[in-house]
């Protein structure tokens, strides 16, 4: 009987629970949105949290351990172009996001990072306003609004390609993308031969937990400004 294939830490916890957090918030705000009334306040809070945990990945793209950093795997045209060569010759291996994915991962985070922003001045012109709609004109809070209405269809766009990619993957590919990001680990003979494993102890999660409750201070005080 072979011996089954290693294990390797690719996603620390807080970057498997940025990852699903974000997804909750972007479908309860879409939710709450739909539903409009009194649910605009949780769409409110829903766009809150989603800056909050954009932050918190950016900054953590930076002092996260290996395979979060962007350093990682933010690469450039020839890489990029090696990686797509190597795919369509069914060679192509990544510890962590592959260079297509990488472009997946900053599209999202900026899109949604614009969304939070623009809603912090949006106003449904009934009941519910972003905290920051005071600071700003009439007119301006009115142009933001629109914006912030018709980035959503971008943001659906993304998260379809998103959700078609991952089941390319593992359907297709047959890679465990999805168990990856619930686990932490990936099986060895899906990564490169030289892969390295994320640091993942409690130095990292304590590091985190500081980084989100900056974070969350940050966006309670903008929270407080409309109040």
């Amino acid at each position: 009987m072979s011996a089954a294939m290693p294990n390797v830490r690719i996603w620390d916890l807080p970057t498997r629970l940025f990852h699903w957090c974000l997804a909750a918030s972007v479908v309860g705000a879409y939710v709450s949105a739909k539903l409009g009334g009194l649910y605009m306040d949780w769409h409110v809070r829903f766009g809150l949290t989603t800056l909050g945990l954009v932050i918190f990945r950016v900054i953590w793209g930076f002092v996260g351990p290996r395979h979060a950093r962007f350093r990682s795997f933010v690469k450039g045209p020839g890489e990029t172009g090696a990686y797509l060569r190597g795919l369509a010759a069914g060679t192509a291996r990544s510890a962590g996001h592959n260079p297509l994915g990488a472009l997946s991962v900053l599209a999202m985070l900026v899109d949604l990072g614009i969304q939070a922003v623009l809603g912090l001045f949006a106003t449904d012109d009934i009941m519910v306003q972003g905290p920051l709609y005071g600071t700003v004109s009439a007119a301006t809070s009115s142009f933001l609004t629109s914006l912030h209405e018709a980035n959503r269809w971008v943001i659906i766009t993304l998260v379809v390609l998103h959700l078609l990619a991952v089941a390319w993957h593992t359907l297709a590919r047959k890679e465990p993308l999805v168990r990856a990001m619930v686990a932490g680990d990936m099986p060895a003979d899906h990564l490169p031969v030289d892969a390295q494993p994320s640091a993942d102890g409690t130095g990292v999660r304590l590091r985190a937990l500081m980084l989100a409750i900056v974070v969350a201070a940050f966006v309670l005080w903008l929270r407080s400004l409309g109040s």
